[in-house]
C-alpha cells in the first residue's frame, strides 16, 4: 500500500467541496448541532490536507482517510433514527475517493474495505431492535459495491494521470538533455571552425616570421663573434638579440604546433602509465623549485582506451605543468583515473590542484586560443590540449575542485571513450 503524498493542486475542487458541504448543512435535519459540527470538520479537513501532508509526509494521507472515515461514521450516527438507514450514507464516498487519490489500487481496496466496515458496524445496533430481511441485506451490499466501484474508477483515473505526468516529465528531461547536448555540440562546432581558421592564419604568419628570424639570429651571432673582443657592449647587445630571437622562434614553433593538422594514431592501451610518465617528466623540471605533493588514485582494472601515446602525454604534461605553475610549485596535485559513470563507457581522468582556481567568467573560454590566466602566457597550451582530446573522440571540461576532494583549485576532467565507443564515433 503506497501513496505519492501529493495533494492534487486544484483550488476549484476545494470550492466545489465547500459548496457541497454547505448544501448538506442546509438540508434536514437543520437543528442537529452534531451534524453541522461534523460537516464543519469535513470542510476543515479538506482544506487542511496540504498542511497535514507537509507535517507528516509518510503517513499524512493515511491520517486524512482515517479522519474522514471517522467523521462519516459520526455523521450518519446523528442523521437518522436508525443510523444504517441514514440518508447521508453516501458520505462514505468521501474517504473512499480520497484513498483513491493518494494510494495504489491495492491500498484503495483496503481503505474502501475499512470504510465499508465502519458503515456496516451499525448493523449490530439495528439487529438489536429490528429484523432485517434479505432485501435489506441486498440493498446494503449494493451500497458497499458502489463504494468500491467509485473508488476504483477514481483510482484508475488517478493512476493513469500519474503515469502520464511521469511520462511527460521523462520526456521533458530527455528533451532538456538533448537540447543541452545539441548546444554543446554547436559550441564545439563553432570552436572547431574558429580554431581551423585561426590555425590557417597562424601557420601563414609563422612561416613568414620564421625566415626573417633566422636571418636576424644568424646576423646577431656573427656580430657577437666579431665584436666579442673589440666592443664588449655591442657583443652583449648582440647576445640579447640572439636570445630574444630564440624565444620568438620557440613561440613561432608553438604556433606551428597549434596550426599543424592533428593525426592521432589510436592504439588501445592503459591510461595510468601515461599519467605516471607525464608526472615524472614535469617533476624532473621542477625538483629544485619547490615541493608539490602528488596524490595518485587509479581505479583497478580500467578498460583499455584508444590513445596516441605521444599526443596524450603532451596533453597530460601541459595540464600538469599548468597545475604546477598555478600552485607556485607548492601545494597538492591529485591525479585520478576511474570508469566513467555517464552514458558512454570509457575512462575519466581528473587532474586537480590546490591553486587559486579559474575564474567563472573564463571557464567557458579557457580552451579558446589566446585565453590565459598567466601573465607571460600566450594562451595556446589548453587550445592544443583541447584539439588533442577532440582527436581522441573525448571531451574535456574545467571546474572548481569541490570540498570532497580536499582541494579548492582547478579540476580538469578528461573523458576517453572505450574501444567500441571510439570506433562508433570515428565511423559516424
Amino acid at each position: 500500500m503506497t501513496s505519492d503524498q501529493k495533494r492534487p493542486a486544484m483550488i476549484w475542487m476545494d470550492v466545489l467541496w465547500l459548496l457541497f458541504l454547505a448544501g448538506l448543512a442546509l438540508l434536514p435535519p437543520l437543528l442537529e448541532i452534531h451534524k453541522q459540527l461534523v460537516l464543519l470538520a469535513f470542510g476543515v479537513t479538506q482544506f487542511s490536507e496540504g498542511w497535514i501532508l507537509s507535517k507528516a509526509p509518510r503517513r499524512g494521507s493515511a491520517y486524512i482517510v482515517l479522519i474522514k472515515i471517522a467523521l462519516a461514521t459520526l455523521l450518519i450516527d446523528h442523521t437518522g433514527e436508525l443510523s444504517i438507514n441514514s440518508s447521508y450514507w453516501p458520505i462514505y464516498f468521501l474517504p473512499a475517493v480520497t484513498a483513491a487519490e493518494y494510494f495504489s489500487p491495492l491500498g484503495t481496496l483496503l481503505w474502501t474495505t475499512l470504510a465499508s466496515a465502519a458503515y456496516c458496524s451499525y448493523l449490530y445496533p439495528a439487529l438489536q431492535e429490528y429484523e432485517i430481511n434479505e432485501e435489506a441485506y441486498g440493498l446494503l451490499a449494493i451500497r458497499i459495491l458502489f463504494f468500491f466501484l467509485a473508488a476504483m474508477v477514481v483510482n484508475r483515473f488517478v493512476v493513469e494521470n500519474r503515469r502520464q505526468i511521469k511520462r511527460y516529465q521523462e520526456l521533458a528531461g530527455t528533451l532538456a538533455e538533448t537540447n543541452r547536448r545539441l548546444e554543446q555540440a554547436q559550441e564545439e562546432a563553432r570552436r572547431s571552425e574558429r580554431l581551423a581558421a585561426l590555425g590557417q592564419m597562424s601557420a601563414g604568419l609563422a612561416h613568414e616570421i620564421r625566415n626573417p628570424l633566422g636571418v636576424i639570429k644568424g646576423s646577431a651571432e656573427m656580430l657577437q663573434q666579431k665584436l666579442s673582443d673589440a666592443n664588449p657592449l655591442a657583443s652583449e647587445l648582440a647576445g640579447y638579440i640572439s636570445s630574444e630571437t630564440n624565444r620568438l622562434s620557440a613561440l613561432v614553433t608553438r604556433f606551428l604546433d597549434f596550426a599543424r593538422p592533428l593525426h592521432a594514431e589510436l592504439i588501445p592501451q592503459e591510461v595510468g602509465p601515461l599519467l605516471d610518465h607525464a608526472l615524472h617528466s614535469v617533476s624532473l623540471s621542477h625538483k629544485d623549485e619547490g615541493r608539490v605533493r602528488v596524490e595518485r588514485e587509479y581505479e583497478p582494472n580500467l578498460p583499455l582506451v584508444p590513445l596516441d601515446e605521444g599526443l596524450c602525454e603532451q596533453a597530460f604534461v601541459n595540464l600538469i605543468q599548468n597545475a604546477y605553475d598555478a600552485m607556485g610549485n607548492q601545494g597538492t596535485l591529485k591525479v585520478s583515473a576511474m570508469r566513467s559513470n555517464g552514458d558512454r563507457e570509457g575512462v575519466e581522468v581528473r587532474i586537480e590542484d590546490s591553486g587559486p582556481g579559474i575564474p567563472p567568467e573564463l571557464r567557458e573560454q579557457i580552451f579558446n586560443p589566446f585565453v590565459t590566466t598567466k601573465k607571460t602566457g600566450v594562451g595556446l597550451g589548453l587550445s592544443i590540449v583541447s584539439r588533442i582530446i577532440d582527436g581522441h573522440h573525448g571531451t574535456i571540461r574545467v571546474e572548481n575542485a569541490n570540498e570532497g576532494s580536499g582541494l579548492h583549485g582547478a579540476r580538469f576532467v578528461i573523458f576517453f571513450p572505450a574501444i567500441d565507443q571510439a570506433a562508433s564515433n570515428h565511423a559516424s
